[in-house]
């Protein structure tokens, strides 16, 4: 895989997103896979090259804070860049400034992008006493991270700030940890009789900002025969020298002179608040180190209260400096801490975490067709399917809908003036599903030019007298295009009725609504976009299956619909019904698709005469004068159906 790599930090300057990116360099190149690093060109002495391609851009440092460097790329100079070495996938490391010219880039090119979302500078903005450029930075981080293909946060906690944001397609990626640099046995009483002779060390690592919020260390300024030792370096520091001046500042350490100072701390405080993850935790807990740290962010994924260290209350340097002492007076819990550390580092290797990330890689490359199919960007984009296990055999399926679970158009082999469709597809898969001489019971209760008030007030109470142990839903199509659409309303609706028919404890497999790839079919690409956005996040609280057909673009491909070009035709539910039965777990669903596809594929006979005069005229009639295809008509199987199972050979039947 060919992976460009865009950082915001690199070399010289070391922190925790250039000590990431430098691991994953190693990694995906010991891998057999091709990099390109671009990153901006900081002053200072040149280090070995880690990889065979990179660019560095020119950049201008941050006033307050030199270290940090700002790129101010124009797209087009990273779209030249990107084009010569031709990426599978564009890797956004702390994406800000240089990640927002990389994602242009990329869709210029439609490559996909996987942005890593390291550095909270909302929280850093609200540190600095900046909060209007608190605001700015919420609403640029979200959008970035809405607009690449995939976004990996690190802790649970980052994933619910991103959610907030209204950020979708996230996946928890951590970080991993040298083990065998950062251990046990790097302690050494050489250097702790340097740094604190015949007492107890408590040690800090990280960056000395505002952010990481080390003037809580005061708090342990004093503490009984214990020094305080901080590692780091940063604009803090004149003033954290100030404030506790009998702490011993080493500055900055690296290599096997961190892993020395790690290994040989008693008690390892990490009071920062807004870390989305906590390296230097990690590198603490593997050097066998219990660890004192705040219960926010990052922190709450990897310490462990009362196993491994301490969790205090945010804030709160009472409960800190009280942690601490627990600690400092009892040497068998340091122990007894320090060895759990130990051992819950040990599956963390950044091996592993690499492996996991050249497999979101390969998702971001799966899911971006299906962003550049979309007609519309919804604000929960459809995700790639995932194929579940049933999880129990069904014996009542009954179908809810419009035209489209009808089945109009679908006349494969049937009689003139009926139709299958894919729910009646899906119901002889399902019974065939079944052993055993008991038949499968279906229902079919949707009606052509139903409404999502048809579906709640008189589809669904029969349902739910049917005692159904599986209920489809494809509904909204004929509300999203009316003039005036509440789509808000509509899944209200839609939600509770969802919401009764789980409670029963149905199995319902929700479907989203579509649309054919027309030109005219844009100008409502807006409404079921949202609409579906709104079906994924119904789907996800109320545990429905959800069978989202935005994840298949193919559906939109105009030989799966019929000539009325509102419908579908038999090739059109055929592929619906095999995308359900995946959906629902059934075996071999693919194969089984292939193989209708072929014995089927001269089904679909060219309707007779002219679409105006067949299709478009008789539907301008019926809306002029307030009427609907529907009306006067009654489902086709408003009762149960049995259908034989798989072990019998009984025909169907009505019940």
């Amino acid at each position: 895989m060919r992976v460009a790599l865009l950082a915001e930090s690199f070399l010289p300057h070391m922190n925790g997103v250039t000590n990431s990116v430098l691991q994953v360099l190693r990694h995906l190149d010991a891998a057999g896979h091709e990099t390109l690093v671009i990153a901006p060109r900081a002053p200072g002495p040149a280090s070995e090259p880690v990889t065979e391609r990179t660019e560095l851009l020119r950049s201008v440092p941050l006033p307050s804070y030199p270290q940090v460097r700002v790129v101010f790329a124009r797209a087009a100079r990273l779209t030249a860049i990107l084009r010569e070495f031709r990426p599978d996938v564009v890797h956004l490391a702390s994406p800000f400034i240089l990640g927002w010219q990389g994602l242009a880039a990329a869709d210029a090119l439609r490559v996909p992008s996987v942005a890593v979302y390291q550095t909270d500078v909302v929280a850093y903005a609200a540190r600095y006493g900046m909060p209007q450029a608190t605001a700015i930075a919420a609403s640029h981080v979200a959008r970035l991270h809405r607009r690449a293909t995939l976004t990996l946060a690190p802790s649970t906690s980052a994933l619910q700030q991103l959610e907030g944001l209204g950020v979708d397609r996230l996946r928890r990626w951590g970080r991993g940890v040298d083990a065998e640099r950062f251990a046990p046995e790097r302690r050494s009483d050489l250097w702790r009789d340097g740094a604190a002779p015949g007492r107890l060390i408590v040690g800090y690592v990280g960056r000395l900002a505002p952010e990481k919020q080390v003037e809580d260390l005061r708090a342990l300024a004093d503490l009984p025969e214990a020094r305080l030792v901080i590692v780091g370096d940063g604009p803090s520091r004149p003033m954290l020298e100030r404030m506790l001046p009998d702490a011993l500042f080493l500055g900055h350490l690296s290599g096997r002179a961190l892993a020395e100072a790690v290994a040989s701390f008693d008690v390892f405080v990490h009071p920062g608040e807004s870390e989305t993850f906590g390296q230097t935790i990690q590198e603490a807990l593997a050097s066998g180190v219990p660890v004192v740290a705040t219960g926010r962010g990052g922190p709450l994924d990897l310490v462990r209260s009362s196993i491994d260290g301490w969790l205090y209350r945010p804030g709160d340097l009472d409960d800190l400096r009280a942690r601490v002492l627990d600690l400092a007076g009892d040497e068998a819990k340091r122990r007894a801490f320090g060895r759990a550390a130990r051992e819950s580092m040990m599956d963390r290797s950044w091996e592993s975490m690499c492996r996991q990330l050249v497999g979101h890689y390969e998702e971001a490359v799966a899911l971006r067709p299906i962003d550049d199919a979309l007609m519309a960007r919804p604000s929960a984009r459809p995700v790639t399917p995932v194929r579940q296990e049933p999880t129990r055999p069904w014996r009542r399926y009954v179908a809810l809908g419009d035209s489209l679970t009808e089945g109009l158009c679908d006349s494969s082999r049937m009689p003139d003036g009926e139709f299958r469709g894919w729910a009646d597809r899906l119901a002889q898969m399902l019974a065939q599903r079944l052993t055993g001489p008991e038949p499968f019971r279906y229902a079919n209760l949707a009606v052509r030019s139903r409404r999502m008030r048809h579906l709640v007030e008189d589809q669904l109470p029969v349902a739910l007298a049917m005692k159904p142990d599986l209920v489809s839903i494809l509904v909204g199509g004929n509300d999203l295009t009316g003039l005036a659409v509440d789509t808000l309303q509509l899944t209200r609706d839609l939600e509770q009725a969802i919401i009764q028919l789980r409670a029963t404890g149905c199995e319902v497999l929700l479907v989203t609504p579509f649309l054919p790839r027309r030109r005219a079919a844009v100008l409502l690409a807006r409404r079921f976009a949202a609409f579906n956005s709104e079906l994924r996040r119904i789907a996800r609280e109320t545990g429905a299956r959800l069978l989202d057909l935005d994840a298949f673009p193919a559906i939109g491909d105009l030989e799966l619909w019929a000539d009325d070009r509102v419908h579908l035709r038999s090739r059109g539910h055929r592929f619906v019904s095999y995308r359900a039965a995946e959906v629902l777990g059934l075996p071999d669903a693919e194969t089984l698709g292939g193989l209708d596809a072929a014995l089927h594929a001269d089904d679909d006979e060219p309707a007779p005469g002219s679409w105006f005069t067949r299709d478009a005229l008789p539907w301008v009639w019926r809306r002029l004068h307030g009427r609907t295809a529907g009306d006067g008509r009654t489902a086709k199987h408003e009762d149960y159906v049995e259908l034989p199972s798989g072990g019998s050979r009984a025909g169907a039947r009505i019940v």
